[in-house]
């Protein structure tokens, strides 16, 4: 009984060995006893057995750390990849948010450089520099620069010449006999006007010199010889004196540089200078009626068809800046595109630079009558950015620096060169 039981404890004692060891210890005693008292157990045996074959059913100690290691190197590994997969995704979301930066950084200066453009389009930062001069070779003796000039001085020693006023009386004699001399045949187109300030009459008088009045190819050239009666956009003195060396004589002086190339005319070129009275005869803005010589002329015209109409219309205004530079204006192309397109073509031809090939403004004047009334497809040749285009630059349009010290003789030439090739490609 004892001797079993001390057996049984030894091979108790042993499986516990082997659980915690993994392996048998070679106990001496409990072989002894197992040899002397032969007894049968089948612990025991199993117990051998196992010793001897290393059954799996009994792990190595080696094993039971492997499997223990596995996981712990597996979750190692998953959370190398977990920080790599994370350290991946946030250098690809830093890449992703510079690419919108700088995607979003060109959009911006892409934009602005746009507006830029349009913006210095539009004010003319772009366009040549007016100080060159209007034109790329000499202007052809013929349309002489200082005779040009000569006759807007003369004009401008007159004093303001607005409707009704004696120095507009002095005026149309010096013009109508200056268009007698010339060749041609001379008409006054009288009407009169309410003045918009004192109600009293007031006399007006278009001017008309007829060149080749068999002619049956008729052209209209026409501008306006009154001034406006103050200088009303002056900084300093808008009841001050109004000169219109530009807005005024400039026009009227083309006129009369015209006239001395119209003496070789063709026969079947027949051409008439207009001037308009009451261009602008403007005291109070938004109550005073504009443009009301080429009105009446216009409605006369239209009344009183002539046998052979006009087939085309220049209105020159403005054309005596000495940074002239000449735009396509907005009406013009409206009703009279391909003729604008005409004139500016002419104008490129002979390198009359400051006819610049670009819409800028869109005005009204002399020329909306000759075209919504008349039905003559008419143009106007006008310089509006006196003297000069451009952001912040100064305007003497309508104040008492509009004088002949601002104008250019060379400029009037130009202009008149760029009309008479037009005339004679007719």
């Amino acid at each position: 009984m004892n001797d079993k039981f001390c057996l049984n404890c030894s091979t108790v004692a042993t499986w516990q060995a082997i659980r915690n060891n993994g392996s048998m210890v070679n106990n001496g005693s409990m072989v002894s006893s197992f040899h002397n008292h032969s007894v049968y157990d089948p612990m025991v045996r199993t117990s051998q057995s196992a010793r001897r074959s290393r059954s799996p059913l009994v792990p190595r100690s080696h094993d039971i750390l492997s499997e223990v290691a596995e996981p712990q190197q597996n979750t190692t590994l998953m959370t190398e990849e977990t920080r790599a997969s994370h350290s991946q995704t946030r250098s690809d979301e830093t890449l992703r948010m510079w690419l919108i930066r700088l995607i979003t950084g060109m959009t911006l200066l892409i934009l602005v450089l746009v507006i830029g453009l349009v913006v210095g389009t539009t004010l003319g930062w772009f366009d040549r520099d007016s100080a060159e001069g209007p034109t790329i070779r000499p202007i052809p003796i013929r349309y002489d620069a200082d005779r040009a000039m000569g006759y807007l001085v003369q004009l401008c020693e007159l004093g303001p010449r607005p409707s009704g006023s004696a120095a507009m009386v002095k005026q149309q004699e010096l013009v109508t006999n200056f268009f007698r001399a010339a060749g041609a045949q001379v008409t006054m187109q009288t009407f009169e006007i309410r003045h918009p300030v004192d109600g009293t009459d007031v006399p007006m008088a278009n001017l008309i010199a007829r060149w080749n009045p068999e002619g049956k190819e008729r052209f209209l050239i026409c501008a306006h010889y009154d001034t406006r009666p103050f200088p009303d956009r002056d900084p300093t003195n808008r009841q001050g004196v109004f000169i219109g060396a530009n807005d005024g004589a400039s026009g009227t002086a083309g006129l009369m540089e015209l006239a001395n190339q119209l003496h070789d005319l063709p026969k079947e070129i027949g051409v008439d200078l207009v001037l308009f009275d009451g261009e602008e005869f403007v005291f109070e803005q938004s109550r005073d009626a504009y443009f009301l010589g080429s009105t009446f002329f216009s409605k006369k015209y239209a009344a009183e068809a002539p046998d052979v109409p006009y087939k085309a219309g220049i209105l020159l205004d403005m054309i005596g800046d000495k940074e002239l530079t000449l735009y396509y204006e907005g009406n013009s192309l409206k009703y009279a595109r391909g003729l604008a397109r005409d004139v500016w073509r002419v104008a490129d031809d002979l390198g009359v630079r400051a006819f610049t090939p670009r819409s800028r403004h869109t005005l009204e004047d002399d020329h909306l009558s000759l075209n919504e009334i008349a039905k003559i497809p008419t143009i106007d040749i006008i310089d509006f950015d006196y003297p000069r285009p451009g952001f912040g630059a100064p305007s003497y349009w309508h104040t008492e620096k509009d004088v002949p010290e601002n104008c250019s003789g060379k400029s009037i030439a130009a202009v008149v060169w760029v009309v008479h090739e037009w005339l004679l490609q007719q």
